[in-house]
């Protein structure tokens, strides 16, 4: 059969000091059947503002670096330069994304990939090929999340960034333990689906951020979500402040001390969860108590939560796939923050129970001496590192299972 060819969405704001390394890794690639679609991007009032006509030209000179590029099939969408730039509340990098991402499906055949990547981010030689391999191999799945592993910088962003990591992994780590189906890691940079599927799901939802997040959960409602790929993408861990949340605000609330909106939560949360999902099937016959209903029945605000569902499906698969759908993604995670206010364990605490818990095949006894003073903001940096790679080998391994 014959490969998928690949295109490339590559959102760019403010980027020209990391194009340069990305055209490298792109012609670095083993893989060069491929096309780059680049959005260039920004608020067209930011040429009138004196704190952001900086990064206004920064993307033109991006332009002219796309522009001299040899050797590579790039298409420039300039949403940047005078008079092209977004208009109010239409704008952003969802916004960047989803029109590199629909400009592609305009001519690629439905088996063609559109492979979403950023700038600031490193891809090794063998990363198109394999995601290529991929999906020849797994020729029905609507999509995967790519596996991720941040690099240290060797400087203050190091701390914050391994903190960032182990609250994701152990979210993912957790959500893959109970087989739920939205047990992904949702990054712009590290995410791949066919054309049909992204036709299939209406394309990308431009919100202000977590675009990604919201597309990978479509995806997860209408087929096949693979999270295993033999290569690995490697996100910078940079301050940005470009969306609402994610790695770049992530690290700019870490510096200040707040991390209230990642916490480690309680891993028995997540039992809560899987004991809801395995009584999806029981619940066609007749209502039951879950874990979950105080919170759903607040949520959709109705008494009544599965009952529509049986009226609308009348057979138990279809009703399952709709609970699932229901409780989605989003509804988990809005569920844990809820509960996690009644935990009264530190956050290290948490994370200490968990790794001693299901961890016990991956630990020495020299490293379970070194939870005992396990401390976010006062660990070694080597220490913290260990952890997220304990975390991060656990992870890859349940990955490759979950095909």
């Amino acid at each position: 059969m014959k490969p998928p060819k690949i295109h490339i969405a590559l959102p760019v704001l403010n980027e020209s000091k990391n194009l340069p390394a990305f055209i490298d890794c792109l012609k670095a690639q083993s893989e060069q059947n491929f096309r780059l679609v680049v959005c260039v991007n920004q608020y067209e009032s930011w040429w009138n503002d004196e704190e952001k006509s900086a990064q206004c030209f920064d993307n033109q000179k991006s332009i002219e670096f796309l522009q001299s590029v040899q050797g590579l099939a790039i298409e420039i969408i300039d949403k940047s330069s005078k008079g092209k730039g977004w208009l109010r509340k239409k704008g952003g990098v969802g916004h960047a994304r989803k029109t590199s991402m629909d400009l592609i499906v305009q001519t690629a055949a439905d088996n063609d990939l559109i492979v979403s990547v950023d700038a600031d981010t490193f891809y090794p030689t063998d990363y198109l090929d394999s995601l290529q391999k991929s999906f020849q191999k797994h020729s029905k799945m609507i999509g995967l999340a790519v596996p991720y592993y941040h690099k240290l910088e060797g400087d203050e962003t190091d701390r914050l960034i391994l903190r960032y990591e182990i609250y994701m992994r152990y979210y993912a780590l957790n959500m893959l333990r109970i087989k739920n189906p939205y047990a992904f890691t949702a990054l712009g940079s590290a995410m791949v689906f066919p054309v049909w599927a992204y036709n299939k799901v209406g394309g990308l939802t431009p919100v202000l951020s977590g675009e990604d997040f919201y597309f990978l959960q479509k995806l997860v409602k209408n087929g096949k979500l693979g999270l295993w790929a033999d290569t690995i993408a490697y996100p910078s861990s940079r301050f940005s402040d470009r969306v609402l949340f994610g790695t770049g605000p992530a690290l700019i609330k870490g510096k200040t001390g707040n991390w209230d909106s990642y916490p480690i939560y309680g891993f028995h949360l997540f039992d809560k969860v899987e004991e809801t999902f395995h009584l999806f099937p029981y619940l066609y016959q007749e209502d039951l108590k879950t874990p979950m209903d105080d919170f759903l029945k607040k949520q959709f605000n109705t008494e009544h939560i599965w009952q529509p569902l049986r009226t609308n499906y009348k057979d138990i698969g279809n009703f399952v796939k709709a609970c699932v759908n229901k409780v989605d993604g989003l509804r988990i995670l809005q569920y844990l923050r809820q509960e996690q206010s009644k935990i009264e364990q530190t956050n290290e605490e948490v994370l200490v129970c968990f790794l001693t818990k299901y961890f016990t095949h991956r630990l020495n006894k020299r490293f379970r001496e070194q939870f005992d003073n396990l401390s976010f903001d006062h660990s070694s940096i080597g220490q913290l590192n260990k952890i997220r790679d304990l975390l991060f080998e656990e992870e890859m391994s349940l990955r490759e299972t979950m095909l």
